[in-house]
């Protein structure tokens, strides 16, 4: 399984006054089993990027394959692609709309044709497997705090089974506490289930400890795609658009610059950890 975008280009409001470039020539491979973060400003094409991704938006040029296939071409299942490309949108609100719950839970796999046994087991094993307490089972999602809403959300995608989850600002408007729970939690799901994870921010500090692979998007266009200590050693240039690296980058970008002998690669606090008591060690 693979996510190809080939050449994609989308204009808004294409053919009036109005009209204007989201994606430029967007060229993407997401292999399977991949932890990605999708980074970049405001109006950089993040959303527009991802809603291709599974459907929901159609390229004006270019072309979406999923597992090999057009996802564009006449008679494509649109509706089994979303089963295996989730998508969790940033205000979780938007999509949670049942009495309680459980039944949110259920609505997917609902619609996927399934018994009401297997329904139902889908959304216990989705709800347990984001950590959500057996109490709030039953509860209306509208009572909820923010990050116990996003854990419902993630779970009514995950109960579709998907072997795609993109998640668009999963932290967005959380303390910090509830930020590192909700980032701690997709780590974990990656790391037990194995699926393919794209995690959309516009904060490096968010996908520093966690993602194999960073894309920057800029203008609509590709701006960096690589590991996250190549991108981070582009600081500069992120700064000239509207980035930062982490703040561990340039801890260690100064570090190195008083004279001490550091790695300015580290990327998360304990490989700059590491790196500091090596150097302190050598002096």
């Amino acid at each position: 399984m693979s996510i190809i975008l080939d050449h994609v280009n989308y204009i808004y409001d294409e053919d009036t006054a109005m009209a204007h470039a989201a994606l430029i020539d967007v060229n993407l491979n997401i292999p399977k089993g991949q932890f990605i973060g999708l980074i970049g400003h405001t109006g950089s094409g993040k959303s527009t990027l991802i809603q291709h991704m599974n459907g929901l938006v159609k390229p004006t040029s270019g072309t979406v394959y999923f597992d090999g296939k057009d996802i564009s071409e006449q008679g494509y299942d649109k509706k089994s692609l979303r089963a295996k490309v989730g998508l969790v949108f940033q205000y979780p609100e938007h999509q949670l709309f049942e009495t309680d719950c459980f039944k949110d839970v259920c609505f997917g796999p609902k619609n996927l044709g399934l018994s009401q046994k297997e329904v139902e087991l889908r959304a216990y094993e989705a709800l347990k497997q984001v950590g959500f307490d057996d109490e709030y089972f039953y509860q209306s999602p509208f009572d909820l705090s923010g990050g116990q809403k996003r854990r419902v959300a993630i779970a009514g995608v995950l109960a579709m089974k998907p072997e795609v989850l993109i998640l668009d600002e999963p932290t967005a408007g959380l303390d910090p506490k509830g930020r590192d729970d909700i980032l701690s939690l997709i780590s974990a799901l990656h790391k037990e289930m194995g699926i393919t994870i794209i995690l959309v921010s516009h904060s490096m500090e968010d996908v520093a400890d966690y993602v194999d692979r960073i894309i920057v998007m800029n203008k609509g266009r590709v701006f960096l795609d690589d590991e996250p200590k190549n991108v981070f050693a582009h600081y500069k240039e992120l700064e000239e658009i509207g980035l930062a690296a982490p703040q561990v980058t340039y801890v260690m970008q100064e570090l190195a610059a008083s004279g001490l002998n550091v790695d300015t690669n580290a990327t998360t606090i304990t490989e700059a950890k590491n790196e500091i008591l090596k150097a302190l060690g050598r002096c």
